[in-house]
C-alpha cells in the first residue's frame, strides 16, 4: 500500500476513534439521542468524513466511511448510561469547537477528553448536599405543602444525598438498587414522623425527598424522541423511565408499609406554606436544580435565569388558559432562550436548556398517581398517570414550536 493511503487510513481511523470516544463521554452528560446523532453528523462533516449514527439508552452504532468510497467501518459501542452533567459537557462543545476550527489536532483532542472525564466536579459534596436540601424544600412548597413539610423533605434530602454518595462509591451493582432502597428510605423516614406528627403529608414528603431521582426527564425525552421518529431510542427512554418510577414507588410503598406494621399513622389537616414564600422557594429550587446537575459557574447565571423566565411563561400561560398552556409555553421560551444564548455564546445549549426542561417534567405526577391507585383513589390516579403523559406531550410540542421560532444551532 502507498505510504500516501496508509498516512490517509491513519488519519480517518484516528477520526473514528475520537468520535467514539467522545460519543460515548457525551452520552453520558445529557443530550438525547436526536441531539446527539445531529452534533455527530455535523462534526463528522466537517473532518472530511461521513457518518450515521443510531443511538439508544444502553448502546450505539457508528458507520463511518470516506468521501468516494461506499465501504463503511461499522463499530458497535456500549454506553456507559445516561444522566447530567453540564460542566463536562460544556468542556466538550469547547474542545470539538476547537478541532472543527483546526486549533487542536484529533490526536490532542482524543487526549484532553480523558482529562475532562477526570475533571472533579466544579460543586463540592457540600454544596451538592445543600442543593438536594433546596430541591427537596422548594418542590413541597411548590405542591402546596406546609413548613413541616418543607423541613422533613430537606431533611431527608440529605439522607437521600447520602445514598447517591455511595452508590457511586460501590459500583454499578449498588446503583441499580438506589431508585428502590433511596425511596424504601423516603417512604419509610416520611412516615415514621407522620406517626408523631400526622399533619404532614407523607406521600408529598417521599417525592420531594427523592425528587432529584424522580425519572421525569427520562420519560419525557422518551416521548420527546418517539414525536421524531426515533422509535427504538424513545421506546427504550420510556420503558428505562417507567421501570425506575415503578422502583421507586415499590419502594416507597415497603417503606411505609413496615411502619404501619407497627404503628397507627393518623392523618391531621395541615396548613399549607402561603404562596408569598414561592418568591423565595422557587429561586432556591432553581438554584438547587442548577447545582445538582453540574452547570458549569461561569454557566450558572444563564441556566438559573433560563428556569426563571421558563417558570414565569408556566405561570403566564396556566393564567390563562390552565396547565398545560402553561407547560406549553415555559417549554418554548425556555427553547427559545437556550438557542438565541447558544448563538451568542457558540456553547451546548443544553447548559441552560435543561434545568429550564425539568422544572416541566412529568415523572412526579406520575408518581403521585401511583400512589393514589394503592390508597383506592383509582381513578385520580389514573387521571394523574395519564397526565404525565400529556406533560410529556406538551414538551415535546414545546420544543418543536420554540426550534421554529428560533433554529437552534448543531450543538450538545
Amino acid at each position: 500500500m502507498p505510504i500516501e493511503n496508509q498516512t490517509k487510513d491513519k488519519t480517518f481511523d484516528e477520526a473514528c476513534r475520537f468520535i467514539i470516544r467522545l460519543a460515548t463521554m457525551a452520552h453520558g452528560y445529557g443530550p438525547n439521542a436526536i441531539r446527539l446523532e445531529s452534533y455527530l453528523s455535523r462534526l463528522t462533516r466537517a473532518l472530511g468524513y461521513r457518518g450515521v449514527y443510531r443511538c439508544t439508552p444502553t448502546e450505539m452504532t457508528f458507520a463511518f466511511s470516506q468521501e468516494g468510497d461506499p465501504w463503511q467501518r461499522t463499530h458497535l459501542a456500549t454506553m456507559p448510561g445516561t444522566g447530567l452533567d453540564l460542566a463536562r459537557l460544556g468542556k466538550v462543545g469547547e474542545l470539538v469547537d476547537g478541532v472543527v476550527a483546526g486549533q487542536v489536532t484529533i490526536s490532542e483532542a482524543t487526549a484532553r477528553l480523558d482529562e475532562i472525564d477526570k475533571t472533579p466536579h466544579p460543586w463540592g459534596c457540600i454544596a451538592n448536599a445543600v442543593s438536594y436540601a433546596f430541591v427537596g424544600s422548594g418542590f413541597a412548597v411548590l405542591l402546596s405543602g406546609g413548613w413541616w413539610d418543607a423541613l422533613f423533605s430537606a431533611l431527608f434530602s440529605l439522607v437521600i444525598y447520602g445514598m447517591v454518595l455511595l452508590a457511586g462509591r460501590f459500583g454499578a451493582r449498588t446503583a441499580e438498587w438506589l431508585p428502590l432502597s433511596s425511596a424504601f428510605a423516603a417512604g419509610f423516614l416520611a412516615a415514621a414522623t407522620k406517626v408523631a406528627l400526622p399533619e404532614i403529608n407523607g406521600v408529598l414528603v417521599t417525592l420531594s425527598a427523592i425528587l432529584v431521582l424522580i425519572p421525569g426527564y427520562t420519560i419525557s425525552v422518551g416521548v420527546v424522541e418517539l414525536v421524531g421518529g426515533r422509535v427504538v431510542s424513545g421506546t427504550a427512554n420510556l420503558m428505562s423511565g417507567l421501570v425506575y418510577l415503578a422502583k421507586q414507588f415499590a419502594g416507597a410503598w415497603l417503606g411505609v408499609g413496615i411502619i404501619r406494621l407497627f404503628w397507627s399513622i393518623q392523618t391531621a389537616p395541615g396548613s399549607p406554606v402561603s404562596s408569598h414564600w414561592l418568591w423565595l422557594f422557587m429561586p432556591l429550587l432553581i438554584v438547587g436544580l442548577c447545582v445538582v446537575f453540574q452547570t458549569d459557574p461561569k454557566d450558572f447565571l444563564w441556566a438559573v435565569f433560563g428556569c426563571a423566565i421558563a417558570y414565569g411563561a408556566i405561570l403566564l400561560g396556566s393564567a390563562i388558559a390552565g396547565g398545560n398552556l402553561g407547560n406549553l409555553s415555559g417549554t418554548i421560551i425556555a427553547v427559545v432562550f437556550a438557542n438565541l444564548w447558544g448563538k451568542v455564546t457558540e456553547r451546548p445549549t443544553s447548559i441552560v436548556l435543561l434545568p429550564a426542561i425539568v422544572l416541566l417534567v412529568s415523572g412526579s405526577i406520575g408518581f403521585r398517581g401511583l400512589a393514589a391507585i394503592t390508597v383506592g383513589q383509582t381513578a385520580t390516579g389514573e387521571q394523574q398517570f395519564i397526565q404525565m403523559f400529556v406533560v410529556a406531550l406538551t414538551i415535546a410540542a414545546g420544543l418543536l414550536v420554540g426550534n421554529t421560532i428560533v433554529r437552534p444551532m448543531k450543538s450538545l
